[in-house]
């Protein structure tokens, strides 16, 4: 059986990014391996095994541009509220909460926030199917 084990997005600044993550989600630097023209960091926390790795191309000196076909990724919490309002005295910018509903009842609760390469990510609150 398949494992999913990480997810890889293109950063332009390493410490920018690795602050980002770290402060929003926890997430600390697990390895980092540099190579002649890129470097890769790989973070995680105590909660999952799952990784996000950050690519850091040594000649990209400007933004990427996403397309059309990028999502995002999602953290579940266990406090919606307290994450949001701890995100924003952070200065991490979070939107507003959002709840769903489906057949009247709660499917999900999140709010969006845009790391600082402009990545979209969904923190839901741990219910029904998002744990």
């Amino acid at each position: 059986m398949a494992k999913a084990i990480h997810s890889m997005i293109r950063v332009l600044e390493e410490a920018r990014s690795v602050d980002f993550y770290q402060r929003a989600f926890g997430l600390e630097v697990a390895d980092r391996y540099e190579f002649d023209g890129f470097t890769l960091v790989y973070l995680r926390n105590g909660d999952a095994d799952f990784e996000l790795e950050l690519t850091v191309n040594h000649s990209q000196t400007m933004p990427y541009e996403h397309g059309d076909g990028y999502g995002h990724i999602a953290f579940a919490v266990d406090d919606l509220e307290a994450e949001h309002s701890r995100f924003h005295s952070s200065g991490l910018a979070p939107r507003d909460i959002v709840e769903f509903e489906r057949d009247g009842a709660l499917m999900a609760k999140f709010f969006f926030v845009q790391d600082p390469d402009g990545y979209k990510i969904e923190v839901l609150q741990q219910h029904g199917r998002y744990r």
